[in-house]
């Protein structure tokens, strides 16, 4: 049977899928980002204190945006019409990385990943308690599973507590808080504006907090090992903002869970680390009362349209 030529002008349907598969693309981008980021974090983290991983990032990052700054077209984007929510916004991202970072310095890498995963959980309750969204039972129900799951990881009343583990729980409160604020920000003086605040916040937080553990890398390794860091960095949120322009989030929340994957095959190959049954236990839960947070917002979504 012969094949009907491809429109030259799209259906609405084709668009769609097309739209789909971009967007889908922009997330496979930036999984394999993210977990390059956390890769190099961890592997600073064996010559270097946290802190100070920190500040080589947001430095680096301040050097790089500053002569920008002199750009007619880059600072025209610039408005800053509520200064108090970009310094708030600023500071949680800042401390949100400091406890992420110390984190990925002391955890394995897959369960670090599995834990900074509770961050949309934590966003339910912000979204609830702080902005009085209506959460029904089903979603308090999707974040109930989400708290055994990272009880089980953390296994308290097996033995201490480990902080770091703690760091990745409460880097994910941060987190959910700042997201809180970043679609506000945004809206009224534009993601640029909002990536500039928080970089520099970070810096300014972190230069007295390194300050005691100040150490600049002592090989040409570590130095490329910064370099991905800062580079990766910055291609996550491309890669966040593009998919996120193209495709449903429904759609891509599965796909951003490959990062437990790619992490943990990472971890292996580079650290010896193995996920233990506990881990993958409570990583089934997570994952599942994330992905289920998401349908519910998918369909709240079309309702609402």
């Amino acid at each position: 049977m012969p094949v009907a030529p491809p429109s030259l002008n799209p259906t609405p349907t084709t668009q769609a899928v097309s739209d789909n598969l971009r967007g889908v693309a922009w997330m496979l981008f930036s999984v394999l980002a993210a977990s390059a980021m956390s890769v190099s974090v961890r592997w600073l983290a064996d010559g270097l204190d946290s802190r100070m991983i920190l500040m080589l990032r947001a430095g680096v990052s301040c050097m790089i945006v500053l002569p920008l700054l002199i750009v007619p077209l880059f600072w025209r984007q610039m408005r800053f019409s509520r200064p108090g929510q970009h310094i708030i916004r600023g500071l949680l991202i800042a401390f949100s990385t400091h406890l992420g970072f110390y984190t990925l310095a002391h955890v394995p890498l897959a369960t670090a990943t599995v834990l900074f995963f509770t961050a949309p959980i934590f966003a339910v309750i912000i979204a609830a308690v702080l902005l009085g969204e209506k959460v029904g039972p089903r979603r308090w129900s999707a974040v109930g599973a989400g708290f055994v799951g990272a009880a089980i990881i953390l296994r308290p009343g097996f033995g201490t507590l480990d902080p770091a583990m703690l760091a990745a729980l409460g880097s994910s409160v941060l987190f959910a808080a700042a997201l809180s604020m970043s679609r506000g920000l945004a809206q009224a003086d534009g993601p640029l504006s909002a990536f500039v605040s928080s970089v520099f916040v970070t810096a300014l937080v972190t230069l007295p907090i390194a300050a005691p553990v100040w150490e600049m890398p002592a090989s040409v390794g570590m130095w490329v090992a910064v370099a991905v860091l800062v580079t990766t960095g910055a291609m996550r949120n491309v890669g966040d903002i593009q998919a996120y322009r193209y495709a449903d989030a429904a759609l891509l929340a599965p796909i951003t869970y490959l990062r437990i994957v790619v992490i943990g095959v990472a971890g292996y190959a580079l650290f010896g680390e193995v996920i233990d049954g506990p881990t993958l236990a409570g990583t089934v839960l997570i994952v599942g009362s994330t992905l289920y947070i998401a349908h519910r917002a998918r369909i709240r979504g079309a309702s609402k349209r």
